[in-house]
């Protein structure tokens, strides 16, 4: 029997002739944890769907009990002995982490469960978060005597305060549901039994939506969030991401035209 994929993904229909693609981290037993392999299935996954241009929204979860509970402790004892492989597995995992904040298309992680560490740095790549009542998300690293190294240093701080992120890292703790909205770190608490389909509404919202212009608005708040961007610079990119988008689309004059003619808009995407 082959291995399971480390990764799955899904399909759901949202409306319009629109998918929001469902990826589910897929080690349940081991409460899903990252390694090189899952990287590079995800790696491929997110090129099928770029590659899509059904898909208008990414749905990511884990299957089980967790989320996921970071990287493989297991498989970490002779990677971080060797100086050439450890470090190209922390480069491909800021690689493909960056991926989800540079897909054209809202990224959601719904967060199921236990999450630590590389769970936790995925959250922060993507878009923003729908965390489940049983959740419980840290950081963990230094519990293990780690040290964070897949992005939970730099991006954590930009999202929930340095203050706060000094706080959640060095003491190990793992916030409830109602906290991680609280902090920050997600936008809502939902029912364990209702967070694929708080997902999907979310993601049948945007399916109405002119792709172009949430590929557009996505490019400029990330890029802008990345760069810590001072905002005299951030509004000018603004301004001219924005004059393009009207000048040149078929969906920017669409949307006025449909709503002066009282009717549902016809987006192309283009």
């Amino acid at each position: 029997m082959p291995n399971e994929p480390q990764v799955v993904v899904e399909r759901r229909p949202v409306g319009g002739g629109g998918t929001a693609a469902v990826m589910r981290l897929n080690r349940p037993d081991q409460l899903n944890p990252i390694d090189g392999d899952t990287l590079l299935e995800m790696d491929a996954l997110i090129d099928d769907i770029v590659a899509d241009r059904k898909v208008r929204t990414v749905l990511i979860t884990g299957n089980g009990r967790a989320f996921s509970a970071g990287g493989d402790l297991k498989k970490y004892i002779p990677l971080q002995k060797d100086p050439v492989k450890f470090p190209e597995f922390v480069s491909l995992l800021h690689r493909v982490f960056a991926r989800f904040r540079q897909i054209p298309v809202p990224v959601v992680a719904l967060v199921n469960g236990v999450t630590a560490a590389g769970g936790l740095e995925l959250i922060l790549n993507c878009d923003f978060a729908y965390v489940a009542q049983s959740a419980r998300i840290g950081d963990g690293h230094l519990n293990f005597g780690q040290m964070g190294g897949g992005g939970v240093l730099t991006l954590l701080p930009r999202m929930i305060g340095r203050a706060r992120a000094a706080e959640l890292i060095f003491s190990g703790r793992f916030l409830s549901a109602e906290e991680a909205v609280e902090w920050g770190i997600a936008s809502r608490v939902v029912p364990d039994d209702e967070l694929l389909d708080a997902g999907l509404a979310f993601a049948k919202e945007v399916g109405k939506k002119s792709p172009l212009a949430i590929a557009n608005a996505k490019h400029v708040m990330n890029t802008m969030w990345a760069d810590n961007g001072a905002v005299d610079a951030s509004l000018r990119f603004e301004l001219e991401r924005d004059v393009y988008y009207c000048l040149t689309s078929h969906d920017a004059p669409e949307g006025l035209i449909a709503f002066s003619e009282k009717r549902p808009p016809k987006f192309k995407g283009r």
